[in-house]
């Protein structure tokens, strides 16, 4: 054996009713994942690496799945992009290691910060738009268009005073969020 020492031994394969644990939390965190919109396999693979005592290699990663080093090359891709798992290199190897972030309300928080702030605002444009829109035909010679356009005004006018109020709720939990987290 040489000084240096390995800092990464193999992982030892977890015992059957682990791995069905393992297993059933992956797909738990997959399906709420699918609810957001995000891909099934980001969150089996983020949960594996979560439940992983020390961070894994990519064939570690993909003999715990049952997935190709395609998948989960394209999934960690995904995952680092939203901050979710992060590269580990251990002094001595070549490989690189994998682990998940497991500030979960810190992930929660990027994701309500950007995708879906960005979803209210692009939602709010088109609101306001629309609603000017409208406005500009409750002036039209016929009757029953100006009617009409005073209902649609009326109800675009609500969908931009819910989506402003669903902005400032946004603002309002992630600051809350964040400002826990710093106290």
């Amino acid at each position: 054996m040489s000084g240096q020492g390995s800092a990464a031994a193999p992982l030892p394969p977890p015992a059957s009713a682990l791995r069905r644990a393992e297993q059933r939390a992956a797909d738990a965190v997959g399906a709420l994942l699918v609810l957001w919109g995000f891909k099934r396999q980001m969150g089996r693979v983020w949960t594996v690496l979560f439940l992983s005592e020390r961070p894994l290699t990519a064939a570690e990663a993909c003999e715990r799945l049952g997935i190709s080093t395609g998948l989960l090359s394209m999934t960690l891709a995904d995952l680092r992009s939203w901050g979710a798992v992060r590269t580990v290199t251990v002094p001595g190897e070549r490989r690189e290691r994998y682990e998940a972030d497991v500030q979960v309300w810190r992930m929660v928080l990027r994701v309500l910060g950007s995708r879906e702030r960005g979803a209210l605002d692009e939602a709010l444009q088109a609101f306001e738009a629309s609603l000017e829109e409208a406005r500009g035909s409750m002036v039209d010679a016929d009757p029953a268009v100006r009617a009409a356009a005073r209902f649609r005004a009326d109800r675009l006018s609500r969908l931009v005073s819910h989506t402003r109020g669903a902005v400032g709720l946004l603002r309002i939990l992630t600051e809350a969020i964040a400002g826990r987290r710093r106290g």
